[in-house]
């Protein structure tokens, strides 16, 4: 079991279940706490959803990791493991995780639901804000009259600002929406920034 067939089987899968709303939004390789861990593939509609990807011939030394940002970041998160990972994975992440497990069979990877997702309680309102770049930070703060004085102040702060002045809902929205109409950019690449958000391997689905 090769890593780009289960991320074959699960952009099919993704794409079988938001096929017919036009919302959706599918981006691969995002990026969180600032660009420095990226997901595997994130789904962006009302909620943001997360999914890590582990094949059988990965090893899991950075899941415990990844699952302590992600839980920060994500409305739901599922682990897409292979079946050889599974008991072994399933300690590494919170229960609040879905879970999908990838089996090999005659060369096709099917995926079969192990554990539904529930919603996350313990996001972060400063991860949330930092998927965020510069502009797009500045913007909201304009749009709710914070942004006085602030435009040239680092861009840490500006997301410390949102984080504690917005609503986490209102947050949370605005930080979808703003994802959302990024595609123009998604492929661009400004490794001397820290307000890059999304390195994507390939062009979103929809």
């Amino acid at each position: 079991m090769r890593d780009r067939d289960v991320r074959e089987a699960v952009r099919a899968y993704l794409y079988d279940a938001h096929k017919a709303d036009r919302e959706t939004l599918i981006v691969e390789e995002m990026g969180v706490w600032s660009g420095t861990v990226r997901i595997d593939i994130a789904v962006i509609n009302g909620e943001l959803s997360g999914f890590e990807l582990k094949s059988d011939r990965d090893k899991l030394d950075r899941l415990p990791l990844q699952a302590k940002v992600y839980s920060k970041v994500f409305d739901r998160v599922t682990l897409v493991v292979g079946a050889r990972h599974v008991r072994k994975a399933l300690p590494l992440i919170p229960e609040w995780w879905s879970v999908l497990i990838a089996n090999d069979r005659l060369g096709h990877i099917s995926l079969s639901l192990e554990r539904e997702s529930n919603l996350n309680s313990e996001q972060d309102a400063i991860l949330v804000a930092e998927l965020l770049c510069k502009e797009e930070a500045i913007a909201l703060l304009a749009e709710h009259e914070l942004d006085r004085g602030w435009r040239a102040k680092r861009i840490r702060l500006l997301h410390q600002r949102l984080a504690e002045n917005l609503p986490f809902d209102i947050l949370k929205s605005s930080v979808r929406k703003a994802l959302k109409t990024r595609v123009g950019w998604l492929r661009q690449h400004r490794p001397n920034e820290l307000d890059v958000a999304i390195y994507p391997e390939a062009d979103p689905v929809f």
